[in-house]
């Protein structure tokens, strides 16, 4: 395996809440108040959507596409959403500085090196909002590909606390049966002082609708016990993609990157209602801080 190069689940599309438009010049964020599932192809309109997304809107209410049966494939809840402080190369868009409040890893003349983590409202280096939360959840919308992945990424607070606190539950839940469970991401929106009583829109993740907790527990059941019978080991599946993971220093690619840098860092004056909505969570309106809005 080449060191140095994270092995990170296979990426079929993307899911967002917003998107970017060019406006006078400047590629900037646009709020929505629904999902869109797109492919990884883009075109001189912007990403081209998966069918996936036509399929599903059609039976959504008004063809909002609000809520999406999900399933993971890690019972790892770390494996499925990974969250960092983060701290962008402007201009190339490579990953400077990346740590989790304790402990970081940092692109310096000497290579990489591991230093402390005081978060970004106590580090030198990013002060400024230029080091901002940075979430990816992976989850499989297509049934057919067991492995592959659409990933939703945020740098929105209210989404990587939502995330992260139900996929602990429902894993604490079902005995660590998360993979199993029927779920769905749900779109929700609320409104704060800080948001200037304007909708704030987020992430949550929930049993999908109609079923129930006991249910789902059961559900989840039968199908371990029989993916078990039929061979299949999900604790093995855990443990390569935590050694995929850790191989990397920096996962971001340097497509990825740039598309991040425009996400996380906007020039002064062009501020926008407040909105945290995937990667598009820059929270214009507030001196350009994400951290001091969620």
């Amino acid at each position: 395996m080449i060191k140095g190069l994270a092995i990170t689940p296979p990426i079929l599309g993307r899911i967002s809440i917003g998107r970017m438009i060019e406006k006078n010049g400047k590629r900037l964020p646009e709020k929505d108040d629904q999902f869109t599932i797109t492919s990884q192809i883009q075109s001189k309109e912007g990403w081209v959507k998966h069918p996936l997304d036509d399929q599903l809107r059609a039976n959504a209410p008004n063809q909002k596409l609000r809520s999406i049966p999900v399933r993971m494939i890690f019972n790892d809840p770390d494996l499925n959403l990974r969250a960092e402080y983060s701290l962008f190369d402007r201009q190339t868009g490579r990953p400077v500085c990346v740590g989790n409040g304790e402990t970081c890893q940092r692109l310096t003349n000497q290579g990489v090196e591991q230093l402390p983590c005081p978060s970004p409202d106590l580090c030198p280096l990013a002060q400024g909002g230029n080091c901002k939360p940075y979430g990816r959840l992976h989850v499989n919308l297509d049934e057919s590909d067991e492995f592959g992945t659409f990933i939703f990424r945020t740098t929105g607070f209210n989404s990587i606390r939502t995330l992260a606190a139900r996929l602990s539950y429902y894993h604490a839940a079902s005995n660590g049966l998360l993979s199993c469970l029927p779920l769905q991401l749900t779109l929700r929106g609320k409104s704060t002082t800080q948001s200037y009583r304007q909708p704030v829109y987020y992430v949550d993740l929930t049993l999908r609708e109609g079923v129930d907790l006991q249910s789902a527990l059961q559900t989840a059941r039968d199908i371990d016990q029989q993916s078990k019978q039929a061979g299949f080991n999900q604790e093995a599946l855990d443990q390569t993609a935590r050694q995929g993971f850790a191989n990397g220093l920096f996962e971001m690619d340097i497509e990825e990157g740039l598309d991040v840098v425009d996400e996380f860092y906007q020039e002064e004056g062009l501020h926008q209602p407040v909105v945290e909505q995937n990667a598009f969570d820059i929270q214009q309106g507030l001196k350009g801080s994400v951290t001091a809005l969620n």
